[in-house]
């Protein structure tokens, strides 16, 4: 009997706790659908799409933003360089008229210097193998033009060799380049005139400002040509600028073409039947006003196709200022310095120690 009764005891309990588990695990099932997903109320959302709705269609729509003027800003960054080539090349000429008034005036002193010195020379014992009188004589035996260029060459040089230091690229590439998106962009314009990375770049320019030297200084004397040549490298720069601005094709530029340029065009322009030849094919020979044509035929095509091995737009800006200058511009400006000089005269003739009498 007590066996029986204890049975019935365990089967009841078992029951009370399988109904009691199977009604916990269906509690906690609900409770955590119940906590976790919130139904959401119907028309909240279609009442927020109506209201946007009726609000875009009360409400005018707000203008397009104005687009950004680049291109005026970047035009507005050449005002500086304009300025700066005006003045340059004003003062240019004003230096080389001072200057040639100068050398008249101090030519008879040079007279009895050379004379002297000769005289020296011939009472002086020689030496054999002198370095210096070896010197002497070559740079006696080089025409005017070539004594003026030979500073010019040495300057270069100077400048080839500075680019060769690591320590000094950073301000090389910064004084002398010429980019209209640098900081620097005044004396760059100038300086990157003497500036050559490549040997042979700086050699061929070299050589054909060497071969045109003589003859545009026996047309305009070394105190013309040296204005000319600094104002041509300022110009074709900034002609240089305002294409690369306009086109959006930015980046630096070196090298003396430009100046160059503006010499061997203003020879052809001066003597355009002239015969020229190229180094490498002497026996091809042309007039220079031919070859002119042709440069600047090629350097409109390369600045038109946006060919860009070559500063095309430099190139053809000193070509076009030695042409203007030779049939315009030695009438316009070299021929008006008179008054420049005679107030020169004024200065140095009223100046300590001059005697007030107003002669050379």
């Amino acid at each position: 009997m007590m066996a029986l009764r204890g049975a019935v005891f365990r089967l009841v309990s078992e029951d009370v706790l399988k109904t009691q588990n199977l009604t916990n695990r269906f509690t906690h099932q609900t409770q955590q659908r119940c906590g976790f997903r919130k139904v959401a109320k119907k028309g909240v959302a279609e009442e927020a799409e109506q209201n946007e709705i009726i609000l875009k269609k009360t409400v005018d729509p707000l203008p397009d933003p104005p687009a950004p003027q680049r291109s005026s800003r970047s035009f507005g960054r050449l005002v500086k360089p304009f300025v700066f080539t005006v003045g340059f090349t004003g003062c240019s000429f004003g230096g080389a008229a001072i200057w040639q008034y100068e050398s008249l005036k101090s030519r008879v002193q040079s007279y009895i210097d050379e004379v002297k010195a000769d005289w020296l020379e011939k009472i002086r014992p020689q030496k054999q193998g002198d370095l210096r009188k070896q010197v002497n004589q070559w740079w006696n035996n080089l025409s005017e033009g070539q004594k003026t260029v030979t500073g010019i060459i040495a300057a270069n040089a100077l400048v080839f060799c500075c680019w060769r230091i690591p320590s000094l690229q950073r301000f090389m590439v910064k004084y002398f380049t010429s980019n209209p998106s640098s900081k620097a962009l005044c004396w760059p314009m100038l300086l990157s005139t003497f500036s050559h990375y490549s040997l042979f770049h700086m050699a061929t320019n070299m050589y054909v400002l060497w071969s045109f030297s003589s003859s545009i200084i026996n047309m305009m004397g070394k105190e013309q040509f040296m204005a000319l040549y600094l104002s041509a490298g300022v110009i074709s720069t900034f002609v240089s600028y305002v294409c690369k601005t306009a086109t959006g094709r930015l980046g630096p530029s070196l090298g003396a073409s430009g100046a160059i340029m503006t010499v061997l065009a203003a020879v052809c322009t001066k003597m355009p039947e002239a015969k020229l030849a190229i180094i490498f094919l002497p026996m091809y020979t042309f007039t220079a006003g031919n070859a002119l044509k042709a440069i600047v035929a090629l350097d409109t095509a390369g600045l038109i196709l946006g060919w860009r091995f070559f500063d095309h737009a430099a190139h053809l800006g000193g070509a076009l200022f030695g042409i203007w200058y030779i049939m315009y511009g030695h009438e316009l400006i070299w021929k008006n310095r008179e008054p420049l000089v005679k107030m020169w005269h004024d200065f140095r003739t009223r100046g300590p120690g001059a005697g007030g009498n107003g002669s050379i």
